[in-house]
């Protein structure tokens, strides 16, 4: 049989193969994700960039230091309209992303470049579906030299109350007073000052205003949060131990915290007060959305940022008060770090600001709810207790990057008598909201809220409305109702402060 010329051979099986290249082609575009929706979150504690596909993506990413960038590889996958708008979602007073880069890198592979702003350690994750999203993928951009809670009250404080420094008395020091609010108590500007103990917010203070020398020693790093036993005298070490001392928990002994709790009654605290609060969700966790559209996590950080301005301009018994954020812009911070940051600022007490919502609009009225060790004092504080906690999943974390065994440790440590100053401040408060609005229920509510689970601070969690309801969701939104409920809530801790005096410190103010 006559055999074809080799020409004809060639050509055969060049077009075979091709065939198959093309096939094989069209399989991996048909496989290759979809990208859905990207997002970026910036924040001084960290950036976040996210990118939402219809599938898992699968990925390879180096960093660079030198200038400082990510460099992402996402197989699989074509470059697409949805991924350029990456580069224009940057914003220019982004803390850490300079700016993105984007392309197609070779065939089925997309690379991103991140460049950043200063040195970064980053974190690049996938997340799987929950609630309203699909497959994430996540990058955690977090400085390298994380930034101190503390360190940055400090330079607020100072910051905020340098225009009327010279008008100050030196026995006296206020507070600013953006907003007018009655002082608790009052201050003896003869009595003579008790001595200074160690107290690394008073040296901060001391450092940045100038009171001590340039030769002095700079700030110590941040170190991990540990029960301040302010309050609690179960919680004092026989001694203290030195990281307790570098972190500023170190106490004295059982019989001088209760000399120290005498005082307070018999004369001035003379010390910062700190109040945390804690608006919830945040960044990819809009938390309960209402009929409207009105989403929680922008309701509540605006009557978290007016009730600052009222704890900043009010002192107690002569020591001013001070408010501290856990979140003051639109990004997520998981629970566990929300705590982590009210102990690291040596908080006195811990508000957590929330908007219920329920599966019928009917549900209406605010509720306050403390800590509970066993079981929840309702099915719906149950129910709302699991909600919240939730916001882990939603709002995502980086589980290989969590301590579990740390989250543990610091959620059992949780104290009756803790527990027992969180239901009085939640009283004082509820009796407050129910001056100006309506109460889901008449007496504060306890369940297992993760939030909740300082050790060492009184802390509470209030649903300010149903944002489910039509008709609270209009209040919620509403100047008024804002700065009415931001009185009442300031007038909640004041009056538990009236009865329940912080353990006197001796802060330099």
């Amino acid at each position: 049989m006559k055999q074809p010329p080799s020409g004809l051979l060639q050509r055969r099986s060049l077009l075979q193969t091709g065939a198959l290249a093309l096939l094989l082609g069209v399989r991996h575009r048909a496989h290759a994700a979809t990208i859905l929706a990207v997002r970026v979150w910036p924040a001084t504690d960290y950036s976040r960039v996210t990118i939402e596909s219809a599938g898992p993506l699968k990925t390879r990413h180096s960093f660079i230091t030198a200038p400082a960038r990510l460099v992402v590889d996402i197989e699989d996958l074509e470059l697409s309209p949805a991924l350029r708008e990456l580069v224009a979602k940057v914003q220019a007073d982004d803390p850490n992303i300079a700016g993105i880069r984007v392309g197609q890198y070779a065939p089925g592979v997309v690379r991103l470049v991140v460049d950043l702003k200063r040195p970064m350690q980053p974190q690049v994750f996938n997340l799987p579906p929950v609630a309203a999203y699909r497959d994430r993928l996540v990058f955690d951009l977090y400085p390298a030299q994380a930034p101190d809670p503390l360190e940055a009250l400090i330079a607020e404080r100072l910051r905020d109350s340098r225009p009327t420094e010279a008008a100050r008395p030196p026995a006296g020091p206020s507070a600013p007073a953006p907003v007018p609010v009655t002082s608790v108590g009052a201050t003896n500007a003869n009595a003579p000052q008790p001595p200074v103990v160690t107290d690394p917010l008073g040296e901060l203070i001391a450092r940045q205003s100038g009171r001590i020398g340039a030769a002095a020693a700079p700030a110590p790093a941040p170190a991990p949060p540990s029960p301040s036993t302010r309050r609690y005298p179960e919680l004092l070490p026989a001694e203290p131990s030195a990281p307790d001392l570098i972190a500023g928990h170190g106490r004295p002994t059982m019989g001088n915290v209760e000399k120290s709790s005498k005082s307070v009654l018999d004369g001035p605290t003379e010390r910062l007060i700190i109040v945390a609060l804690d608006p919830g969700h945040g960044g990819e966790d809009p938390g309960a959305i209402g009929p409207g559209g009105t989403r929680e996590k922008d309701v509540v950080l605006q009557i978290a940022h007016r009730l600052r301005e009222r704890i900043n301009a009010t002192t107690l018994k002569g020591s001013p008060m001070r408010a501290y954020l856990t979140r003051d812009a639109d990004f997520f911070v998981p629970l566990q770090v929300r705590v982590q940051k009210a102990q690291r600022v040596q908080a006195d007490l811990f508000v957590s600001i929330h908007a219920d919502a329920f599966f019928t609009p009917q549900a209406r009225g605010a509720s306050v709810f403390a800590l509970s060790q066993g079981a929840a004092s309702s099915a719906a504080a149950r129910w709302m207790a699991s909600q919240e906690n939730k916001a882990d999943l939603i709002g995502g974390v980086n589980i290989q990057a969590s301590d579990p065994h740390l989250k543990r440790a610091l959620f059992d440590m949780s104290t009756t008598a803790q527990i027992n100053d969180s239901l009085k401040l939640g009283g004082a408060m509820l009796r407050e909201i129910g001056q100006i609005g309506r109460l889901h229920k008449p007496g504060v509510e306890q369940a297992g809220f993760a939030v909740l689970k300082a050790p060492d601070i009184p802390s509470v969690l209030v649903e300010t409305a149903f944002i489910s309801n039509p008709e609270e969701e209009v209040k919620l939104r509403s100047e008024a109702y804002q700065e009415a409920l931001a009185d009442a809530l300031m007038k909640g801790i004041q009056a538990y402060f009236a009865r329940n005096p912080p353990l006197a410190r001796n802060r330099p103010v």
